[in-house]
C-alpha cells in the first residue's frame, strides 16, 4: 500500500474519505462492532466483493454478498426490496453494516438500503469508478430512480467513511474513466480552476490511473465536494452548486432510459449551462468556450441531438432544484463563481439549446 490521503468532511456525522492504491482491507474502525456485514455488488466486481467478504470474515464477521444488477439497472425499488429481504433473512441488525462495492448506481443504491433498514444502519462505499469516487460516495446522498425520474426517492444518509482505491481505475474501461472526469472538470468549473489548469495542460495524464496527475485530480475533486457538503448537508443551500451541468444531464439521462453514460450527460449540460450565462453577460465568451474546449480534450460530448428539446424540457421541470413550474439552473458568474439562474424565459432556454445540439 502506497501513501493514502486521508480527506476529511465535516458536518453533523464527520467521515473521512480515504484515497490511494491497494488499500482494500477494510480499515477495522469502519466495521467495528459489526457481526454482520453486507457487500452489494455488482457482476463484474464479484471477485473484489469475495475478497473484501473473506477479509471480513477471517476478522470472526459474517459477510452476506448481495449480487444487484450494473449500472443504473440497479437503482430500482424492487433491487432495493430484494436487498431488504435479504437482510431481513440475515437478521441484520443496528449494528451491522452495509458495504457498497462498485461505482456510483451500485453505492447510491447500497446507501439507499442503509439508509432505509432500520431507519439506517452504517455504510461504508468502497468506491471502483471515478464518477463513485469524486461524486456518488461522497456527500451521503443515497437514492433509486422512478420512472418520474433520476434520484427522485432517497436519503440523505452519510457514510462511516469512503474508500477510493486508486488500483480499481486500472481495469475500468478507458470511456468510463473519461465519463468520471466530467465531474472532476465540474468542480473545476465551481470551485478549483487549478483543476482546469491540470487538465488543460496534460489531458493523457489526465486519464492515466497510475500516474500522479490523476491522483490529483481526485484529491482536489474530492475536497471540493467535502467542503460544500460540510455545511449543507441536506441541499437547502450552497450544495446545489454541485449540480452545475446536472438539469440538463438528467434529463438527458432520462430520455435515454438511462443508457448514456452519466458523466457525458454531464459533460453536455455543463457546455448548456455556460452557453445558458452567456447571454446575460454572467459568463465571457472565452470560459463558455473553455468548457468546450477541456472536455473535448478529454473525448466528452459537448451537444445532444435537436429533436429531443420538447421531451428535455418536459423531463427539467421535475428537476429536484425547480420551484413549483420555476425552472433554476445553476450557472456561472465566471470561473469559481457559482450561482442560480432563477426561472429564465423558455426562448433563452431554447436559444441555448440550440446552440449546442447536434
Amino acid at each position: 500500500m502506497d501513501e493514502v490521503t486521508r480527506i476529511p468532511v465535516g458536518g453533523e456525522r464527520p467521515y473521512d474519505v480515504l484515497v490511494g492504491r491497494d488499500l482494500l482491507d477494510p480499515p477495522p474502525v469502519l466495521l467495528a462492532g459489526a457481526e454482520r456485514v453486507a457487500f452489494l455488488h455488482a457482476p463484474p466486481l464479484k471477485a473484489l466483493a469475495d475478497r473484501l467478504a473473506d477479509a471480513v470474515r477471517e476478522g470472526g464477521v459474517t459477510p452476506l454478498l448481495i449480487e444487484v444488477p450494473d449500472a443504473e439497472a440497479g437503482k430500482h425499488v424492487d433491487v432495493a426490496a430484494a436487498c431488504w429481504e435479504r437482510l431481513g433473512d440475515a437478521g441484520f441488525t443496528r449494528t451491522d453494516a452495509v458495504v457498497g462495492v462498485g461505482g456510483g448506481a451500485v453505492t447510491d443504491l447500497a446507501g439507499f438500503v442503509a439508509a432505509t433498514w432500520l431507519r439506517g444502519v452504517r455504510w461504508v462505499p468502497v468506491a471502483t469508478s471515478l464518477l463513485g469516487m469524486v461524486d456518488a460516495a461522497v456527500g451521503g446522498k443515497t437514492g433509486i430512480n422512478t420512472a418520474a425520474g433520476k434520484n427522485l426517492v432517497g436519503a440523505f444518509h452519510p457514510p462511516a467513511g469512503v474508500l477510493a482505491d486508486l488500483a480499481t481505475l486500472d481495469s475500468l474501461p478507458p470511456a468510463d474513466l473519461a465519463a468520471g472526469m466530467a465531474e472532476v472538470v465540474k468542480c473545476g468549473f465551481i470551485a478549483d480552476p487549478v483543476i482546469l489548469d491540470l487538465v488543460e495542460r496534460d489531458p493523457a495524464g489526465a486519464l492515466d490511473p497510475a500516474g500522479p496527475v490523476l491522483r490529483e485530480l481526485v484529491e482536489r475533486a474530492v475536497r471540493v465536494k467535502a467542503d460544500v457538503v460540510a455545511g449543507d448537508l441536506r441541499e437547502s443551500g450552497v450544495r446545489e452548486v454541485l449540480n452545475y451541468g446536472h438539469t440538463l444531464a438528467h434529463a438527458i439521462e432520462k430520455v435515454e432510459g438511462y443508457r448514456w453514460r452519466h458523466g457525458h450527460a454531464v459533460s453536455v449540460g455543463l457546455v448548456y449551462a455556460a452557453t445558458l450565462a452567456r447571454p446575460g453577460g454572467r459568463l465571457d465568451a472565452a470560459d463558455a468556450e473553455r468548457h468546450r474546449r477541456v472536455l473535448t480534450a478529454l473525448d466528452l460530448p459537448t451537444g445532444y441531438r435537436a429533436d429531443a428539446w420538447p421531451e428535455l424540457l418536459a423531463a427539467m421541470r421535475v428537476d429536484k432544484k425547480a420551484r413549483g413550474s420555476r425552472l433554476r439552473f445553476v450557472v456561472l458568474d465566471g470561473i469559481a463563481g457559482p450561482a442560480i439562474l432563477e426561472a429564465p424565459p423558455d426562448d433563452l432556454l431554447a436559444a441555448a439549446y440550440a446552440e449546442i445540439s447536434s
